[in-house]
């Protein structure tokens, strides 16, 4: 059995930043519960966050359109720009000057994809994972259907000018080291169908159109 040789692939680097409109699970720990307490949103029985994304946006706090996020007691803080790390330490540093020994744990819960066209399961999809692939987005809607072009993903993004669509194939190598290899928040993939099976379709059709004209021709000689 021949043993196989693995490829190395360098991939593009991604550090996503925090912008306005994310929303931000904060969490605030320490062995005084009943003041920290206070920093950490509930939602659902018995004070507990379950898993349903809007409870996930009601227990987290929206980044405003300045940057900032506004925390109970220790007042607005700034995130925008920083990564989800970095927005910890900064909120970790902000919590500090009001309780002691605290454990602040900070994450990303508004990371949303929207998979449309010729997928198995095409809708929404929230993402816990900060650096999530073209691939990994394409996994949650089951993978492309059998009419589906791996040459033709089309991905969509908002950006400050506007929306940005880029023609993705899936096929070609470079991917990797592209910087739209990796997903953003509120990204949309749209799966166009292969020409080969649009040709096919309206072949069918075709077909279909002319057999009704011969039953129509034929039946109008036979009435005559």
């Amino acid at each position: 059995m021949s043993k196989l040789t693995p490829t190395n692939v360098a991939t593009a680097d991604f550090v996503y930043k925090i912008k306005p409109s994310d929303v931000l699970s904060v969490k605030v720990q320490s062995i005084q519960p009943e003041i920290t307490n206070i920093f950490n949103i509930t939602i659902g029985q018995a004070g507990t966050v379950q898993s349903d994304p809007g409870n996930l946006y009601l227990s987290g706090y929206v980044v405003d359109e300045n940057g900032f996020i506004n925390l109970p007691t220790v007042g607005k803080v700034k995130v925008t720009g920083y990564t989800v790390n970095e927005a910890q330490r900064v909120v970790q540093k902000e919590v500090d000057k009001y309780i002691r020994n605290a454990n602040v744990i900070v994450k990303l819960t508004s990371f949303r994809v929207t998979v449309l066209g010729d997928v198995n399961r095409p809708g929404q999809y929230y993402i816990f994972n900060a650096k999530a692939t073209i691939l990994e987005g394409l996994a949650l809607a089951g993978d492309l259907s059998e009419s589906g072009s791996r040459k033709n993903v089309k991905l969509i993004r908002q950006t400050e000018g506007g929306s940005e669509v880029v023609l993705i194939d899936l096929t070609d190598p470079d991917l990797m080291q592209s910087e739209y290899y990796y997903l953003l928040p509120n990204d949309a993939l749209y799966v166009q169908p292969q020409t080969a099976y649009i040709k096919r379709n309206n072949l069918t059709l075709l077909g279909v159109v002319f057999s009704g004209i011969t039953t129509v021709v034929l039946l109008y000689n036979a009435f005559k």
